[in-house]
């Protein structure tokens, strides 16, 4: 067992960034991701149940909605597996929380505040090699921004492999810690910033109640049952790959069997008998 809670699950990921006690966390990650642009001095849960009963169905992919002090909506996702449409799944969360934002009557005009989508992958997307890729609206031939009111942020999560010592800010911090939490044996970087005491913690898997370490470990179980599932799957879709490929190499050593037989002036009879074509597919050859 390790001494701190495995982000990449549900009970996790929202122990340490989705409830109230702990909002200062997300607050600072925030801010270190966006470092230069804006700085977020509060901000309100939008889930009305923010560490919600285990569902197992939730166990790849799981996120937190907040607003900020000045009202933009950030979505903060966790996913541990490629989706299909992934990209246009994200796209379509932040474009329904624009829309929510319209107002019943003649006086709202479009006033929309900014929607922020943060994307933890623990995969990679298509062939990036990139950590971090922010997705804006921006003109094309300029790439001058357009709007602001709405932006993507994707963290590619297998990408980062720097050790402690070769993190350079306190973005690369967290996600050093985030990617290695749950070996780690100490909290580092708690004497550069005292946000990492409080996540120490947080974190601590000794912390956690009966009932608080019983709903993680389901978390946890389920968590990896489902990549489990998801690597059977994998592994059985490439034997079916094989399996499909020894029957067109065994169908195409039969197609020139019989080619070499035709042309040796053999009947189609014996031919069809030696290999399984039928007459007509000896015919055509």
């Amino acid at each position: 067992m390790g001494r701190f809670i495995n982000p990449f699950t549900d009970y996790g990921f929202k122990k340490i960034f989705g409830q109230e006690i702990s909002k200062d966390l997300l607050i600072d990650f925030l801010n270190d991701l966006l470092k230069g642009e804006r700085v977020i001095t509060d901000l309100t849960f939008l889930n009305n149940e923010q560490l919600p009963e285990w569902e197992d169905a939730r166990a790849l992919i799981y996120d937190i909605h907040c607003t900020t002090d000045t009202g933009e909506t950030i979505i903060v996702e966790m996913q541990n597996k490629s989706q299909l449409y992934f990209k246009e799944r994200a796209l379509f969360y932040l474009s329904h929380a624009v829309a929510r934002q319209g107002q019943v009557g003649s006086e709202w005009r479009f006033d929309v505040k900014a929607v922020y989508g943060v994307f933890f992958m623990n995969f990679l997307l298509n062939d990036n090699v990139k950590l971090r890729t922010d997705v804006i609206l921006a003109d094309r031939d300029t790439g001058e921004l357009f709007t602001d009111k709405m932006r993507q942020i994707f963290l590619a999560l297998p990408v980062f492999g720097k050790d402690e010592e070769e993190c350079e800010n306190d973005f690369e911090r967290w996600i050093y810690i985030l990617k290695n939490m749950e070996t780690l044996k100490r909290m580092p970087f708690k004497a550069r910033k005292a946000v990492f005491e409080k996540l120490e913690e947080i974190a601590d898997v000794a912390s956690l109640n009966e009932e608080e370490h019983e709903l993680y470990w389901k978390s946890v179980n389920a968590y990896r049952t489902h990549l489990c599932v998801m690597d059977a799957a994998k592994l059985e879709g490439r034997e079916e790959g094989r399996a499909e490929g020894r029957e067109e190499g065994s169908i195409e050593k039969c197609f020139s069997i019989a080619r070499n037989l035709k042309q040796l002036g053999t009947s189609a009879d014996l031919i069809s008998k030696a290999t399984g074509l039928t007459p007509e597919e000896i015919a055509g050859l």
